[in-house]
């Protein structure tokens, strides 16, 4: 039976907008304010779209349902089996200790604390940004931060500004894989076009960090390593992205930038080496205090072998070339898995196409949000031997063979990952299926005609959006499954480039990290620093605006201003 989406049912744009927004008003309340863990708060949002959908919008209710598991399917396979993957690789390293080793090896490189930041806050979290995202940069980077003698106000702080121009090709480009999916828009595309936004952010963040911390003075002193560490990440931030796609960028950009500032160092030292662990400014009073009350500092600093905020051990080569190796493994696999000639190949042997029967070609979009009316595919495609999270699988599994362990112990522990991690894939699942619900209902069309009545300057307040579902969801990816297809629909009725701004979503996005509940629990956590959310917070809002402001800006130049309009990616 075919339907045709209706987007305003109740005869009034504004009253049908009110109800159009309460699925997602449901989950991002739940999340920001009600502090509900995020699978539940994504089931009530799911439970209120299908509710909206069904009653309010005339969706039938067999459609509704269909288009719920079709997303929470995608949410799977493929995004939630890129998570469940690269978790069971990090907790191989965590087990046998060879990620102790990268600590160590990293915070041994300068004693200036500015040089410190910028390698383990900003270039190493960037790794694993790429590499796992969903919290663990902070938590890995704040935790090494403590370690070297930095205040619990300022390893969190900084870690979360520090993780910000990474977020959205975190977790292997999930955020982007997902921006696809429910705007249809051309993956390769988008990727690239957020690389023709972010790398600006990638040379400036490593400036307003150092400035955060140590102020203008202490930032100027070691502009050339600044310089350095931005430019070595931005570079191929971009070339990966507009080249490659989604997957790699952050890997490869972490690792050069860490390559280049390690081997700047070696040439260049400050005049003044900086050794206060404390934000300069008005802060130091409330880090010192901090400090003083956490007893985690000098106990971390042991934990990973740090004396008196020098590296006092020496790092056996053997066991660091062990300690990386597994990384280096994903690397190389997850770079060749994303080459269009291993993808075809692979597909030819494992890809299946299941059309949704009861919604493939039976839900039609029509005017005013499209020039012509068409029915909307549904089509689920199963890849499972060129899917990014296989690929990262067989990584893992040879990286756990090299550092030792037995066939039956990799069982032990993927089964044991996979219980970890049980409530990341549901949250996934569910927020993938109210993503696509809303696709499909109609619930975006609705919003999205609604914003379209800001006009000239909806590339600044679209980009604000994507900065506000970060903030209450915790997620770039869940930002963009909630408002991507919004994005799409109001720039189409804008006349702006949907492109441009179903990726300033995730660009602007990106600038919310800092500032979601979730990040910020991880941050205290990390650092050992009870109830110091409310400080942390405080702390980063104003970067977190600012940040975003800027962004914002940038787009509103790449949609109106040559010759910024030639970067938008046709």
């Amino acid at each position: 039976m075919i339907w045709n989406q209706v987007y305003d049912p109740l005869g009034s744009l504004a009253l049908s907008t009110l109800f159009a927004a309460i699925p997602v008003a449901v989950m991002l309340v739940g999340l920001g304010f009600l502090h509900m863990k995020a699978h539940y708060a994504a089931l009530s949002g799911l439970v209120a779209a299908l509710v909206i959908a069904v009653l309010v919008f005339g969706m039938p209710a067999e459609k509704a349902g269909l288009a719920a598991v079709y997303g929470a399917a995608y949410g799977l396979a493929p995004i939630g089996w890129i998570v469940l993957n690269i978790i069971f690789l990090h907790r191989l390293t965590e087990e046998n200790g060879s990620f102790r080793i990268l600590q160590r090896s990293i915070a041994s490189v300068t004693d200036d604390r500015r040089l410190q930041l910028l390698l383990i806050a900003f270039s190493f979290g960037a790794f694993f940004e790429g590499a796992a995202g969903f919290g663990t940069p902070v938590a890995v980077t704040g935790a090494i931060l403590i370690g070297l003698g930095f205040s619990p106000l300022a390893a969190s702080g900084l870690a979360l500004i520090a993780n910000t121009a990474p977020v959205a090709y975190g977790a292997l480009g999930a955020p982007v894989i997902a921006l696809a999916a429910v705007t249809g828009l051309d993956l390769i595309s988008l990727s690239a076009m957020i690389g023709r936004q972010l790398p600006f952010f990638s040379v400036l963040v490593p400036f307003w960090l150092i400035w955060a911390f140590a102020g203008f003075r202490g930032m100027a002193e070691i502009w050339p390593a600044i310089l350095v560490c931005g430019v070595s990440f931005a570079i191929p931030q971009f070339l990966v992205s507009n080249f490659h796609g989604p997957w790699l960028v952050d890997v490869i950009a972490a690792i050069v930038s860490m390559v280049a500032l390690v081997l700047f160092l070696k040439v260049w030292r400050p005049r003044r080496v900086w050794t206060s662990t404390a934000l300069a400014g008005r802060e130091e009073a409330e880090a010192a205090s901090a400090a003083a009350a956490s007893g985690r500092a000098e106990e971390a600093r042991k934990e990973i072998g740090i004396n008196g905020g020098a590296a006092a051990a020496t790092i056996d080569r053997a066991a660091l070339v062990r300690a990386w190796l597994p990384w280096g493994i994903l690397t190389v696999f997850v770079f060749f898995w994303g080459t269009p000639f291993v993808k075809q190949a692979l597909d030819g042997l494992s890809s299946f196409r299941i059309p949704i029967s009861g919604l493939h070609n039976e839900v039609v979009k029509v005017p005013p949000v499209v020039a012509e009316a068409h029915a909307e595919p549904a089509v689920y495609v199963l890849n499972y031997l060129s899917m990014t999270g296989t690929g990262i699988l067989a990584a893992a599994i040879i990286g756990g063979l090299l550092m030792g362990y037995g066939p039956l112990k990799l069982v032990e522990l993927y089964g044991k990952t996979i219980w970890r991690v049980r409530f990341s894939l549901a949250t996934i699942a569910l927020m993938l299926g109210l993503g696509y619900l809303t696709r499909y209902s109609g619930l975006d069309a609705t919003l999205g005609l609604a914003f379209a009545h800001t006009g000239v300057l909806y590339p600044l307040f679209g980009t604000l959006l994507g900065w506000l579902g970060v903030a209450l969801t915790g997620s770039d990816t869940a930002s963009n499954v909630l408002f991507g297809g919004l994005q799409k629909i109001t720039s189409q009725q804008l006349g702006l480039s949907p492109i441009l701004m179903a990726s300033a979503n995730s660009s602007g996005g990106v600038m919310g990290k800092m500032i979601d509940a979730q990040s910020i629990v991880v941050a205290s956590t990390a650092t050992g620093w009870k109830d110091g959310e409310g400080p942390i917070l405080r702390y980063v809002f104003f970067h977190s605006i600012a940040l975003a402001v800027l962004v914002g800006l940038l787009v509103m130049l790449q949609a109106y201003v040559a010759p910024f309009t030639h970067m938008v990616v046709k």
